[in-house]
């Protein structure tokens, strides 16, 4: 075979080419995704129809299964067990409408979890939609529920900030629904006495898992970062920048109990940070103090009249590991093995 001379492009149409294959294989996968989700909420609802009108009891399922499966021994959707999900699904979602457009957007694996595990409509509703922003992966989006997510991110009343104060209309309301109350660092197998400076450490060292945990869109700048005001030295925490909020996002930690005075010093950093850091096409800085304890009454009350834009939440340190998380869209390998426990 005739030996081939390569410029240095090639490996960079070869990585180009390789992309534009997988993407056409993930598309592909959705679309067989969606035409499954699809089949599975016309026979739930075939099901459904005629447990209503003629009775239909578990004895029919099982003998409908053993067809079906008889019939197309290549799928293995079909056991009773199956099809008891399939018609509970239809109920479930009885606008096939918003079916198509939305909940066959996730595996069927995950519509299960869903349907075993959370009975309000809103927060199913809520759930898909973050599993589809997010790409969970079934383990992530168990793990986001058996956290309750939905209570410490989507529900604004419990959470104590003032950005509907301090900033637009529209930055508010993201900036509020990426903050949570409490945040969980149960990747982090720490004591009940452990400083500050051991929780930063520890936060840095599983930086994935503190990114996964914060939510979608931040993006690390540094830890300690350094600030010279007035020529005396300052160290902030954690600084981040949030790529849909476009601004920067000053963490601060207190392994105590919050005491008004923590929101002078998050104030003064947000301050010197606009001043120095930000840039012209930026928004407001944000800050976000995490503290092991607060009384709310109070923490109202902090921030109340304070023009920056801050929130105070607490944190919880547990001793369990947690799984695999992940928060980038699930790959071909992870979408052939949903689809083929179907």
């Amino acid at each position: 075979m005739e030996a081939v001379t390569l410029d240095t492009s090639y490996n960079e149409i070869l990585g180009e080419i390789k992309n534009k294959v997988k993407q056409a294989q993930f598309k592909a996968m959705v679309v067989i995704n969606t035409e499954l989700i699809s089949l599975y909420w016309q026979i739930g609802n075939t099901i459904l129809s005629k447990q209503n009108k003629q009775g239909w009891g578990s004895k029919v399922i099982e003998k409908l299964s053993n067809d079906l499966s008889i019939e197309f021994p290549e799928m293995k959707g079909f056991s009773s067990r199956n099809l008891k999900y399939m018609r509970k699904f239809a109920e479930l979602y009885p606008d096939f409408e918003f079916v198509q457009q939305v909940v066959a957007q996730i595996p069927w694996n995950q519509n299960v979890t869903l349907m075993d595990k959370i009975q309000d409509e809103e927060q199913r509703k809520w759930y898909i939609n973050k599993s589809i922003e997010l790409g969970w992966s079934r383990s992530v989006l168990t793990h986001q529920i058996e956290l309750d997510l939905y209570d410490r991110q989507a529900i604004s009343d419990k959470k104590i900030n003032n950005f509907s104060q301090t900033l637009p209309v529209q930055q508010s309301i993201l900036a509020n629904q990426i903050m949570k109350d409490p945040y969980i660092f149960d990747f982090l197998n720490l004591g009940e006495e452990k400083q500050e400076r051991d929780i930063e450490n520890a936060l840095i060292e599983r930086i994935r898992d503190f990114l996964v945990e914060l939510g979608s869109g931040f993006a690390f700048v540094g830890q300690q970062y350094h600030l010279e005001v007035g020529g005396e030295d300052f160290y902030i925490d954690l600084l981040f920048y949030h790529l849909k909020l476009r601004c920067y996002v000053v963490i601060e930690l207190k392994a105590k109990e919050f005491k008004p005075q923590d929101v002078g010093q998050l104030n003064f950093y947000l301050a010197v940070v606009d001043d120095v850091l930000r840039h012209k096409d930026d928004a407001p800085t944000i800050g976000l103090l995490l503290c092991k304890s607060k009384n709310k009454i109070v923490a109202e009350y902090t921030v109340k009249n304070i023009s920056s834009a801050l929130g105070i939440s607490e944190y919880v340190i547990t001793k369990e590991l947690s799984k695999e998380l992940q928060t980038a869209l699930p790959s071909i390998e992870k979408l052939e093995e949903e689809l083929k426990g179907k």
